[in-house]
């Protein structure tokens, strides 16, 4: 990749601040010298997804180039502040030093650590009192409500269990499944008879997947990776069974039951392999 190794990156972040300058300059782009803080944030957000997908390809080019596309989009989002009079890129970085080496006592300091389960454990108790000192509101007041479902349901349930509100064990929180199951299953047939109570299936279906967020907590995994690898396999399985429809002449509207059943029976073998 070029001389990316071996050129210092000072320079290079310097030509990227430049760049960005001309493009916002008098004599710039239109569409980059319309752009603003908000416009931006929607731009940034694909751009993170689009780095998620290189990243979990596996492909060092590809995540080069996002993790490119990713660095513009945060230097030229200082750059918005800088002209506004706010801060610039330099201060970002400098805030964010002393916050890494604030929490990080047991690197910069006189209190090593042994476990990545304690440095964990030692990053949530700094965070949470930086935070209380700051506002003195709620343990979750930091995290972004913009976060998907999924994760921030994740973030919340992690938080509020390290502060000690949470099951004993697996066992509480299958026991709370079950429970949460029953009553989806209840106000579907409410719902089945009155057809007014879509509202309660919502909330009852909604308590059950976050009771699921805490059974994969439980169980030491993510909930947006475990869906995003059964929504990967769910989709391979597909594809396969496309393929298999095609190569004979059947589309998916004509199955039957049966059929169906039979094509994707054959078609999980395949994509599995």
């Amino acid at each position: 990749m070029e001389d990316s190794l071996t050129t210092h990156p000072v320079a290079r972040l310097d030509n990227l601040i430049r760049l960005i300058i001309t493009l916002r300059g008098v004599n710039g782009c239109p569409w980059d010298k319309k752009q603003t803080p908000r416009s931006m944030a929607l731009y940034l957000v694909e751009e993170l997804y689009e780095l998620l997908d290189a990243m979990e390809k596996g492909n060092p080019d590809d995540v080069c180039e996002e993790l490119g596309d990713v660095l513009f989009h945060i230097f030229f989002i200082a750059r918005l502040f800088e002209e506004a009079g706010h801060f610039n890129i330099g201060a970002v970085a400098d805030r964010n030093i002393q916050k890494m080496t604030r929490r990080h006592p047991h690197v910069f300091g006189a209190a090593p650590l042994e476990t990545a389960e304690e440095v964990k454990r030692q990053w949530h108790t700094i965070k949470s009192n930086e935070k209380k000192s700051v506002s003195g509101g709620s343990l979750l007041d930091s995290l972004p409500s913009k976060l998907p479902a999924l994760m921030r349901a994740y973030r919340i349930s992690e938080r509020v269990g390290k502060a000690g509100f949470d099951w004993n064990d697996m066992h509480g929180v299958l026991a709370k499944v079950e429970e949460e199951w029953n009553e989806l299953k209840s106000a579907i047939r409410a719902d089945a008879d009155s057809g007014r109570n879509q509202r309660n299936v919502s909330l009852e279906l909604g308590d059950l997947l976050f009771t699921l967020v805490n059974v994969a907590r439980f169980a030491h995994i993510h909930p947006e990776t475990a869906l995003a690898d059964a929504t990967q396999k769910f989709e391979a399985r597909f594809r396969e069974m496309e393929k298999l429809l095609t190569a004979a002449g059947k589309p998916l509207a004509s199955l039957s039951a049966k059929e169906m059943d039979q094509f994707w029976e054959r078609a999980k073998g395949q994509a599995d392999r």
